[in-house]
């Protein structure tokens, strides 16, 4: 019963405050499939601000499955060209591919051929299960593991342990109403239960929540270390031009156009030039100017006065105004 009270509560929450998103647009079932798939691909380590310009470019000019099958490489990248993590771009790809070939064009509404598709992993597959296709999945992102910890007050490590808030999430309850409560309660972190000065007093949930009543909303986190990686990276120029190379040496920017460049393990008196944060690496980078051009694999060079004609990555661009700040 206080499940009910509670799901009833976040859903009447949601149904007066819900935020006007492009992937929530009133569209038939099969443009609601994809929606949900291009967009929780997008959201992936993405905030939603940042999501809906791309979103709708990308839907502009890819509006199916069909479409992003055969979609060429390079104009798929540079429509996420901004968003990083390419591997979500080519993984979405494949997925498609996927679907197409071995899933009659429909995406798969169970968890076991969902998990299987590249790029989704558990939270992808539990959010496209509540989002599409109405079922009784919470998926655990970001925002609602905020709300869970927040709600039972969980600091503890083994209670912040992703297994534990996985088995806790069963607090929120059911509803025959799934894919709008999954989002509800992604949209009651998003919105409300904030990283930081969370908006307490406008929370559905206020008075049956642990943190409230201990007036404590600090929030518990298992700390991942970055890690610390050093780079010599490669300066040739010549005419206005700077060399770059297709990255095949790299997990990092796989396949993606970078300066040529050599990771160098623990190296003595290292003094970097500029440091370059990436998913959980601090990249520390070391410039090397050179004239004797080696010959590089899949190289060319590039105008840097027409930067914004080319389909390069964040890093690249940011190399590129290093150098010529400096």
């Amino acid at each position: 019963m206080k499940d009910q009270i509670i799901t009833k509560k976040i859903l009447n929450w949601y149904d007066l405050n819900k935020r006007s998103l492009p992937w929530r647009k009133n569209v038939s079932q099969s443009k609601k499939h994809y929606y949900t798939l291009v967009s929780e691909f997008m959201l992936q380590q993405t905030q939603v601000v940042t999501v809906i310009p791309y979103f709708d470019r990308f839907i502009n000019k890819i509006p199916n499955l069909k479409k992003l099958s055969t979609i060429e490489d390079n104009e798929l990248i540079k429509l996420w060209e901004g968003l990083g993590y390419y591997s979500r771009a080519r993984n979405l790809k494949k997925t498609a591919k996927i679907i197409i070939s071995k899933h009659h064009g429909k995406i798969p509404n169970n968890y076991e051929d969902l998990i299987s598709l590249p790029g989704i992993g558990n939270y992808t597959a539990n959010a496209i299960l509540a989002i599409a296709f109405n079922k009784s999945y919470i998926p655990l992102d970001g925002n609602i593991e905020r709300v869970l910890k927040r709600y039972l007050h969980l600091k503890k490590n083994n209670e912040i342990q992703k297994n534990n808030l996985i088995k806790k999430k069963s607090i929120f309850g059911i509803s025959s109403r799934a894919s709008d409560y999954a989002q509800a309660l992604m949209e009651l972190g998003a919105m409300i239960c904030k990283p930081k000065n969370p908006e307490c007093n406008a929370c559905p949930i206020l008075k049956s929540c642990k943190s409230y009543k201990k007036k404590d909303f600090d929030l518990a986190k298992i700390r991942k270390k970055n890690k610390e990686k050093y780079f010599i990276l490669k300066v040739y120029k010549k005419n206005q031009k700077y060399l770059l190379v297709k990255n095949t040496k790299f997990n990092f920017l796989k396949n993606l156009a970078i300066f040529p460049m050599e990771e160098l393990s623990k190296p003595k008196n290292f003094n970097e030039n500029f440091n370059f944060k990436m998913s959980n690496m601090n990249m520390n980078i070391k410039i090397q100017y050179l004239k004797n051009l080696k010959k590089f694999p899949s190289s060319y060079w590039f105008d840097k006065r027409r930067l914004d004609n080319y389909m390069l990555p964040t890093f690249t661009k940011k190399v590129v105004k290093y150098l010529e700040k400096n």
